[in-house]
């Protein structure tokens, strides 16, 4: 176990040595000690390690994530795990805004609740919430899945593409062109493995949820809307 302590040593410090380890290490668990919500912690790791950072954090931990497990022991700032690539991200507490924005693949795990804007425009990231989500989460949402144990705030999947939305609880409101859809069941074998993979499967059955996603009506332009641009 390499223990750094981020109040002594640095935060430039910790991430150069993080992003020295490319590829294959045997430097494979690292712990961040008093990390006292600083910003970037583990920001641009691509190497098979796991890091726990013990404690909460600023803006974009664990952002462009790639291969690496990284575990938040609190809460975290806005943009955590934006823009991730693979490897997983757990956070014990709660994450604000545009927690895995962007993502492109790989799991994020929120234990508390995520804000505003969780999953925008994600590409391909699993993302599993414990808690609730605010509103505009997976605003203009790609691919991937996004899977909401409590409630959804207002405009859930707002322009959505392909991404799949599953929530538990009860949805404020929908966005434009996003509609609840039947759940097959293959959408049941594929929520069984999310809840597992994301811990939370003890805790919620899949047929307990509903499924949200693209209606298609914003795919073209159509003719008929053409007084209102």
């Amino acid at each position: 176990m390499q223990t750094f302590d981020l109040g002594k040593e640095g935060l430039r410090a910790l991430n150069s040595s993080l992003h020295a380890l490319k590829g294959q290490t045997n430097m494979t668990a690292w712990e961040v000690v008093n990390p006292k919500g600083a910003h970037a912690i583990a920001a641009g790791v691509d190497a098979p390690v796991d890091i726990t950072v013990r404690g909460s954090t600023g803006y974009y931990c664990a952002g462009m994530n790639k291969q690496a497990t990284i575990r938040i022991k609190g809460s975290a700032g806005p943009g955590v795990a934006e823009n991730m690539m693979s490897g997983t991200v757990i956070i014990d507490g709660n994450a604000s805004q545009y927690a895995g924005a962007t993502g492109r693949g790989g799991l994020l795990v929120i234990k508390g609740n995520a804000s505003s804007r969780c999953g925008v425009s994600m590409k391909g990231i699993d993302i599993v919430v414990h808690g609730s989500i605010g509103h505009m989460s997976a605003f203009m949402a790609q691919s991937g899945n996004l899977v909401v144990l409590g409630d959804a705030g207002d405009a859930l999947g707002d322009s959505l593409y392909e991404a799949r939305l599953f929530v538990r609880g009860s949805v404020k409101s929908l966005g434009a062109d996003c509609i609840e859809k039947e759940m097959r069941p293959e959408h049941l074998a594929l929520l069984a493995d999310l809840l597992k993979r994301g811990e939370a499967d003890g805790q919620a059955r899949p047929e307990e949820f509903k499924r949200y996603g693209s209606a298609r009506k914003l795919y073209n332009f159509n003719i008929d809307n053409a007084a209102a641009y």
